[in-house]
């Protein structure tokens, strides 16, 4: 099925306002039915999770939809997901548990590709068990990350790989499941980021390979937090720092504190509108597939466009070719800084913020530094006019 543009956009309250959004790779707009779950959990009688009272099995079953919801989602199972207030601090979390078990000697992959909260938390926890960090880089011209470049740095010392699933700034998708097995051939784990990649495309964690598997609701039209996915087994092996009366459980055992249970009310509704955008099949899984496909269809059509009206301008240079990307466009416009496009477009109702988006190792490697570059990103909501104000906007810098 065709995805019904006119009819997504029309749950969209923001769009009212006449603004073109391209900064859905930071965070997407929201629907009513989202706003409408997390306005109606927090209203419902909710109190901790437990079994007595009907307001903590409220609790209890806004946990439960929430871990089947991802899982659908993700193609995962529902005990193997963690809550956290962000997919940074889920990764932070994990990055200390998984160093526990390292020391000098050991080795730990990033890449230059990736968000810093892909880099950092692995690379503190390297420092902290004395184990050495290898950095994979990608062709500065094609924005292109080779499974050979990661390769090349893998040991049988290697324990752990963090790897994109798709850049947050140039779109670039690798080839992740190639890069799994090459991880997994010397016994490495492999942690990816799918907080730009889950937004884009149908998603199976297990077709991927991933070990673990990050991502955020509020980059796929739901609230902010984030999460992570792995096998219940593996979660098991792993013993972070908690609480003495906390769960041991897992996934509890990692989840630290109170869940926000009206978040996870809206990550379900978000999920739930999702799988309805271009299907009706009975089964959640399968309507998320359909779904989804047809997002990328409409996406990948509407970046085509977008791409050919970009390069079409003077003085435009688009930074980075990948042959397999999410419709995620980074560039600039020759006289002019980031930050002088970024606010011509605003004030024409166009929203193309600039920057690194904290993806500053990969800023840094293409020349782009701290100043980075404008960066136009499509979500389900994009239609044709939306991409029209934005060429038409960077075609009135040339005047």
């Amino acid at each position: 099925m065709d995805l019904d543009v006119a009819r997504v956009r029309s749950s969209f309250p923001a769009l009212d306002q006449g603004v073109a959004y391209f900064d859905g790779p930071g965070g997407t707009q929201v629907p009513t039915e989202v706003a409408d779950a997390v306005a109606g959990t927090l209203t419902s009688g909710i109190s901790n999770r437990g079994t007595v009272t009907a307001a903590e099995q409220r609790a209890e079953a806004v946990v439960a939809n929430a871990r089947s919801a991802v899982a659908d989602l993700l193609g995962c199972t529902a005990e193997g997901v963690v809550f956290a207030r962000s997919m940074t601090q889920a990764t932070y979390d994990l990055s200390r548990a998984l160093a526990k078990q390292w020391g000098p000697g050991d080795e730990v992959v990033v890449t230059r590709l990736d968000h810093d909260a892909n880099i950092r938390p692995w690379v503190a926890a390297a420092e902290s068990a004395g184990a050495t960090v290898r950095w994979a880089a990608f062709d500065q011209e094609t924005a292109e990350l080779d499974v050979e470049a990661v390769a090349a740095v893998l040991s049988p010392r290697t324990r752990l790989v963090a790897l994109t699933g798709a850049s947050n700034l140039l779109g670039t998708r690798p080839d992740v499941p190639t890069i799994v097995d090459a991880a997994h051939a010397v016994g490495a784990l492999v942690y990816v980021d799918g907080v730009h990649l889950t937004p884009h495309a149908p998603i199976s964690v297990g077709a991927l390979g991933a070990d673990f598997y990050a991502c955020s609701p509020y980059k796929f039209l739901g609230p902010h937090h984030g999460l992570v996915v792995a096998a219940p087994s593996l979660l098991e092996e792993l013993h972070p720092d908690k609480l003495l009366p906390s769960s041991n459980d897992v996934p509890e055992r990692f989840e630290l504190g109170t869940l926000p249970y009206e978040l996870l009310a809206g990550t379900t509704a978000a999920i739930d509108f999702l799988a309805g955008l271009a299907s009706s099949a009975e089964d959640r899984r399968t309507r998320l597939l359909e779904s989804m496909r047809a997002v990328e269809e409409h996406e990948d059509r509407l970046f085509a466009t977008m791409l050919d009206g970009l390069s079409a301008v003077d003085g435009v240079t688009l930074h980075g070719s990948p042959k397999r990307r999410t419709p995620t466009a980074l560039f600039s416009v020759a006289g002019h800084s980031a930050r002088e496009v970024y606010e011509h477009l605003a004030r024409s109702g166009v929203n193309a913020p600039a920057s690194h988006f904290y993806a500053i190792e990969a800023a840094r490697w293409l020349g782009l530094g701290e100043t980075g570059a404008v960066r136009a990103g499509l979500a389900p909501y994009t239609d044709e006019d939306d991409v029209a104000r934005l060429v038409a906007g960077i075609k009135e810098l040339g005047r």
